[in-house]
Order: structure tokens, then sequence, then C-alpha cells
């Protein structure tokens, strides 16, 4: 195999390691914000010793959101309950 086809090879791994990494920060950079937005967020209710499931709230951000969500259902005795973000629900 020659240089040329070597150092090809390399450059074109290292551009393709770049691309990767501008897209999971992207990514990472777009859901930090949808946390920290004011909207509808969605949840995963965990629920030790009883049936999980989905929920939305709307919040001013994401933790304000979950403990609306966590309130309401410690107001109906799950306080066993406990609401994991998922995130934001698109308007």
């Amino acid at each position: 195999m020659s240089i040329g086809r070597i150092i090809g090879a390399v450059a074109g791994g290292i551009l393709f390691a770049v691309a990767g990494v501008a897209v999971a920060a992207n990514f990472t950079s777009s859901h930090q914000t949808d946390f920290y937005a004011a909207g509808t967020h969605q949840f995963y209710v965990w629920c030790a010793g009883s049936h999980d499931y989905m929920a939305t709230a709307t919040g001013s951000n994401a933790e304000d959101a979950q403990m609306k969500l966590y309130d309401t259902a410690k107001a109906k005795g799950k306080s066993n309950c406990w609401p994991v973000w998922q995130g934001r629900v698109p308007t």
C-alpha cells in the first residue's frame, strides 16, 4: 500500500470522527437547551412497587415541570413515584 493511500485513509478516518463529534455536540447542546426551556416536558414516571407510566407536564423548565408532576402524583397517594425527564415536547 502506498504512503498516499495510507495518509488518505487516516485523513478520512479523522474527518469521519470529527463529523461524529460535531453531531453529538449539537445533539447534546440542543438537549441541554430543551431542559432549561419553558414548555411541555415528557417524563417516564418510575414507581417503586407499582406500574410505571409516561406523562407530560408544563413548566418554566424541566425541573419545574418535574416538581409539578411529582406533586400531582404525591397528591394522588403515589409518593413512591418519581418522574424522569425524557425531553421537551415540540410545539
